[in-house]
């Protein structure tokens, strides 16, 4: 019998559907749940403690709606709830249960991206003030230097559809402009929030031509396909049927006007 297990995608709101779209672009046969956490978002200037709450709630919301494998496809809560969960929670809970992030598969493939060496993070506050991208890029290419930028106004810009307005381009030129100040070496960037590749088509005319702009949908994706591959018990139980729900912790009509902004597509969420 063909099991139905779903996979979870789960963001603080709407940033996680350019990883959604992504992967559904690169596994289209699978079921998918994704959860935004939007009545809490957002996550960014939150304590540590309260992103791992708010991050486990949502994760087992996942699980009892079927969900065996979890994507976080938030950067903060990655950075600030995902090893918490995976060595305190599932395996004294939900030990058959995997779930997984997005900064460490952009960590292992980031040293192929540059040249000089020299890379650039930006990121919310709650991102950039973990240092999980300085710990996890200095694992897997130590001679990497990792210059960080936090990017406050960016995620509100973005939610409320105006950044790509005249209104945004202070608060645009005001980061990038201060990440390449630290290091005029940098030749790579990477966007460490799931909200910020809607922001390439200005981040292009801003940042030099041969500076490589990083966003993550693609290099999560990648890194799915090869988990399954390399995790057949788990690919096994998952269902091919072709499934998209969406889910929110907020008002269905403002989430369904927003993501499809971010999804690339029209979609009909509902209540968690």
């Amino acid at each position: 019998m063909q099991n139905s297990s779903p996979i979870g995608i789960f963001d603080s709101g709407y940033g996680g559907l350019t990883v959604f779209r992504s992967i559904a672009d690169q596994l289209p046969d699978y079921n998918y749940i994704y959860l935004g956490d939007n009545a809490r978002s957002p996550y960014g200037d939150h304590s540590f403690e309260t992103i791992y709450k708010y991050t486990l709630e949502c994760v087992e919301w996942l699980f009892e709606q079927g969900c065996r494998l979890v994507i976080l496809a938030c950067n903060t809560a990655s950075a600030k709830a995902l090893r918490s969960i995976q060595q305190k929670d599932l395996p004294v809970k939900y030990p058959d249960r995997r779930v997984l992030g997005v900064i460490r598969p952009t960590a292992e493939v980031i040293g192929d991206f540059t040249l000089s060496k020299q890379v650039g993070v930006m990121g919310t506050r709650g991102t950039i003030n973990s240092e999980s991208y300085l710990i996890e890029i200095n694992k897997f290419s130590p001679d990497i230097k990792v210059h960080q930028q936090s990017c406050p106004m960016w995620v509100p810009l973005i939610e409320n559809n105006e950044h790509l307005q005249p209104g945004a381009d202070f608060f645009i030129n005001e980061y990038c402009n201060s990440l390449m100040e630290q290091c005029a070496d940098i030749d790579c960037v990477l966007l460490a929030c799931t909200h910020y590749p809607l922001l390439l088509p200005r981040l292009k005319t801003v940042f030099p031509d041969y500076i490589n702009i990083l966003t993550q949908g693609e290099i999560v994706a990648n890194s799915l396909v090869d988990y399954l591959r390399r995790h057949p018990e788990m690919e096994e139980k998952l269902g091919k049927q072709g499934k998209k729900l969406f889910y929110t912790s907020g008002d269905t009509a403002t989430f369904d006007s927003h993501a499809s902004i971010f999804f690339g597509e029209e979609l009909v969420s509902k209540q968690m």
